[in-house]
């Protein structure tokens, strides 16, 4: 049994394995993106890794895939928040439904920029409608079908992936010191 590994250490290298999965052929919007703003939110101490330690992991699987885009740092950031109050407490049923929120605030976020930074449509209420309408649709043409199977089972699938690693680590494996 190993003690001696940190709780920080623990959560960055899970976030640090997750990121790496983004440069692995996957289905469009099926990433660890919201789960990692969760799980970082949820077990790192201090707020500010919160942010930081999912960020740069980003940033670097970014730099490979050569493909930053500013809506999703900025939905991260959003979900990291999301985290902060729905994740003080971390259950399954928390688990579950902040990464369904995430997913909802991705998706969100993602298209009002596209709205806002485009010309496809008018900027008023009726183009973000029909902008948030076209995305549903966009993501109807993807690999799995619909956004239920993108970038919602996503965002739980690696919820589960990093939640439930850390549970295993934490219980069978070894106890992490707090750092």
């Amino acid at each position: 049994m190993n003690s001696g590994l940190s709780r920080f250490t623990t959560v960055a290298m899970l976030i640090l394995l997750a990121a790496a999965s983004r440069v692995v052929p996957h289905p469009f919007n099926f990433t660890p993106i919201g789960a990692m703003a969760l799980f970082g939110s949820a077990y790192f101490n201090r707020k500010s890794l919160a942010f930081v330690i999912p960020m740069l992991a980003m940033l670097l699987s970014d730099a490979i895939i050569g493909n930053p885009s500013l809506p999703s740092y900025v939905s991260f950031a959003l979900i990291t928040v999301l985290g902060f109050v729905l994740l003080k407490k971390v259950t399954p049923t928390r688990i579950v439904t902040a990464s369904l929120l995430a997913s909802t605030l991705f998706f969100l976020v993602t298209n009002f920029f596209v709205w806002y930074n485009g010309t496809f449509y008018p900027q008023n209420w009726q183009g973000l409608i029909a902008c948030y309408v076209a995305g549903l649709a966009f993501y109807q043409s993807t690999f799995f079908g619909n956004l239920f199977f993108n970038t919602i089972m996503g965002d739980l699938f690696y919820c589960s992936v990093l939640f439930g690693s850390f549970y295993f680590i934490q219980r069978f494996a070894f106890k992490p010191s707090v750092a």
